[in-house]
């Protein structure tokens, strides 16, 4: 009597079974069944929910966002500046190359406003400044000789010495002489100040767009040189005064003088390309960008020297610096239509796309001139023949 075949694994049969059940799925046609529901409330919210839809599209995406354009953000931009005029303190009169830096006419420079004169400074010894840490001393022990602190004015060498004023004494130093407290001499430029001129020349260009423009247009001659800054007047006139700045940034003229203090000036271009150039204006804006209200942060200032020779020795005239620095800051942006509603809707939409998109011409061999539809085989069906084009006929 014949063994009985062993039985397969019940794990192998499921996944048969599964397997053929995935292959029997795989062709089958679904399609969605749609149920209609007579109810008036009902219809009624799922028409006021497609209009929502249909008013966010158009009012906001649209008309608020204008979506419909292609934008580009911070344009490529050039700073030219110059400033005019002089002032004069206690002591002289200065014009512009002694109180603008840097002289160059960049998109960032500072007028001087009062300055703290420290002259005829030498190499020697002298008593530190009492505003350095540890400079008061009573005797000689309270000095060490060779310290060097990273904010004093030198090397100590190791004595205590009378101050330059009042009864207390400091260590002496080694190095450039008097020290700036104590022989300074304060001189406020601030009194004309108010009335310097700025020309701030800019111009921009949107790459993407092969767009450009500046903030001067009009081809006058002499027309920059009587003309200054009105929003309405004389928009393309970019000749500011610095007190309009100031006063339009919302400070105190004096009392930034004094302080010193950063100022930008920020030219906006938002360009709607759509329009014609005419309509792409600069639109400017004035704010102080130091945090007036931090005491420890607040104010603007720094130090250059003038060095000269007296009887063959070295000698320099130290002068901190307080002034009002202008940051010329340009920012924006340019849209244009987007090239699906050139290729959509424009008149010549055929000529934008034949010029926007290259279509490569495949090589193939010439069908021949004449050719028999009766050759083709019995099984082929041809229904229509306009062209005499292989590819206008139907097989059935």
């Amino acid at each position: 009597m014949a063994a009985a075949e062993p039985k397969p694994p019940a794990g192998a049969a499921t996944a048969r079974r599964l397997a053929r059940s995935c292959w029997s799925a795989f062709w089958d046609y679904e399609t969605p069944k749609v149920i209609v529901v007579k109810n008036r409330r009902l219809g009624v919210v799922y028409r006021l929910v497609q209009l929502l839809i249909l008013l966010y599209f158009v009012w906001y995406v649209f008309i608020v966002q204008k979506s419909y354009q292609d934008r580009e953000t911070g344009p490529e931009s050039s700073v030219i500046t110059k400033v005019k005029g002089i002032t004069s303190s206690e002591h002289k009169v200065w014009d512009v190359e002694e109180y603008v830096k840097p002289p160059e006419g960049g998109s960032v420079f500072s007028i001087i406003t009062r300055m703290e004169v420290t002259p005829s400074q030498t190499v020697g010894t002298c008593p530190e400044s009492v505003r350095v840490t540890n400079a008061t001393c009573g005797s000689d022990e309270d000095c060490v000789a060779g310290h060097l602190d990273m904010l004093g004015n030198g090397v100590r060498t190791g004595r205590c010495v009378p101050y330059y004023h009042g009864a207390f004494k400091t260590c002496e130093v080694s190095g450039w002489c008097p020290v700036e407290d104590g022989a300074s001499v304060s001189q406020f430029l601030g009194k004309m100040a108010p009335n310097f001129t700025i020309l701030i020349k800019n111009s921009i260009h949107y790459p993407k767009f092969q767009f450009s423009k500046g903030n001067i247009e009009n081809q006058e001659n002499g027309y920059l040189k009587r003309c200054t800054f009105d929003e309405v007047s004389h928009l393309y006139c970019p000749i500011f005064k610095l007190g309009f700045i100031v006063e339009q940034a919302g400070e105190n003229f004096t009392e930034l003088a004094h302080w010193g203090g950063v100022i930008g000036v920020i030219i906006t271009w938002d360009c709607d390309l759509d329009l014609p150039a005419s309509k792409c204006n600069p639109k400017y804006s004035f704010r102080r960008l130091d945090p007036k209200h931090i005491p420890a942060s607040s104010g603007y200032n720094f130090r250059f020297a003038k060095y000269y020779k007296v009887n063959g020795s070295t000698t320099r005239t130290l002068i901190k610096a307080y002034g009002i620095r202008i940051d010329v800051i340009v920012h924006g942006q340019g849209s244009f239509l987007c090239d699906w509603i050139l290729l959509t809707f424009m008149n010549k939409n055929k000529v934008y796309s034949h010029k926007k998109f290259d279509k490569p011409e495949p090589s193939r061999a010439p069908w021949p001139r004449s050719w028999d539809p009766q050759a083709l085989p019995t099984h082929l069906n041809v229904s229509k023949l306009e062209t005499g084009h292989p590819c206008d006929w139907a097989v059935g």
